[in-house]
C-alpha cells in the first residue's frame, strides 16, 4: 500500500541529534527503578549500550526491525490470496525473554513499517514480555512526513536521541493516527508528546 497522495514527501530533519521528551518523562517514570531490563527492536548501537549500562539496565537487543525495512519475505505469510504480517515471525527473532520481565520496549518506527490491521496483534505479543507498569516507547511519522522508512535510532544520552539512515524511501502505510494508538492503549495508559522532527513520541503503560 503506497501512502496517501495527500502526504507530502519531506525528509527527516536534518539535525540527527534531540532532546526527547519521551526520555525525560521516562526517567522520572523509572527513578525508583535501580536495574530496569530494556529491550531494544532496532539495530545494536555502542552508544545504547553505554548510555543504558552506565543506567545500571540488563539489555536484550536484537536487530528486528531491520528485516521490516528490507521486505524480508520470512515475515510474511500467505492467508488466502494475499501475503500477511506474521507477528510470530518477528517474536521468533527477539532473544529469549522471560515472559513480563522487561521494564521498557524500545520500538522505534516498528508500528509505522506494519500495516494496520496487523498493529494490534504485535502489540499483545510483546505487551506479553512486559512487566506490569513496562513501557513501550516508540516513534510514529505525522502525515507530512512520508519519508524515512530506513533511519535507525539510539540513545546518545538518558535524555537524547540520535538518527542515522538515509531517510530518503517512503514508509509503506498511511501515519498512525492518535486514535489508533489509544485503541492498541485500550486498558492501559499512553502519553504522546509533539516534537520538531515530524514525528510524535509515544510511551504506551501495562496496566499494574
Amino acid at each position: 500500500m503506497s501512502p496517501s497522495k495527500a502526504e507530502t514527501t519531506r525528509k527527516p530533519a536534518a539535525t540527527p541529534t534531540a532532546a526527547s521528551p519521551a526520555l525525560e518523562w521516562l526517567w522520572k517514570y523509572l527513578r525508583d527503578t535501580p536495574r530496569p531490563r530494556f529491550l531494544d527492536c532496532g539495530p545494536v548501537s555502542a552508544s545504547t549500550v553505554r548510555v543504558l549500562l552506565q543506567r545500571r539496565a540488563k539489555l536484550y537487543v536484537a536487530d528486528a526491525i531491520a528485516p521490516l525495512q528490507r521486505g524480508d519475505p520470512a515475515l510474511w505469510k500467505p492467508e488466502g490470496k494475499k501475503l500477511v504480517f506474521d507477528p510470530q515471525a518477528f517474536m521468533e527473532r527477539l532473544p529469549r525473554i522471560p515472559p513480563a520481565s522487561l521494564t521498557v520496549i524500545c520500538a522505534w518506527h516498528l508500528l509505522d513499517l506494519l500495516p494496520r490491521e496487523s498493529r494490534g496483534k504485535l502489540v499483545e505479543k510483546l505487551f506479553g514480555l512486559l512487566q506490569p507498569g513496562g513501557v513501550f516507547f516508540c516513534l510514529l511519522r505525522e502525515p507530512s512526513l512520508a519519508a524515512g522508512v530506513d533511519t535507525y535510532w539510539w540513545f546518545e544520552t538518558l535524555q537524547t536521541l540520535s538518527m542515522g539512515g538515509h531517510g530518503q524511501r517512503n514508509f509503506p502505510y498511511p501515519a498512525v493516527s492518535n486514535r489508533e494508538v489509544e485503541q492498541l492503549a485500550s486498558g492501559t495508559s499512553a502519553k504522546t508528546f509533539l516534537t520538531r522532527s515530524g514525528r510524535r513520541e509515544v510511551v504506551i503503560l501495562k496496566a499494574p
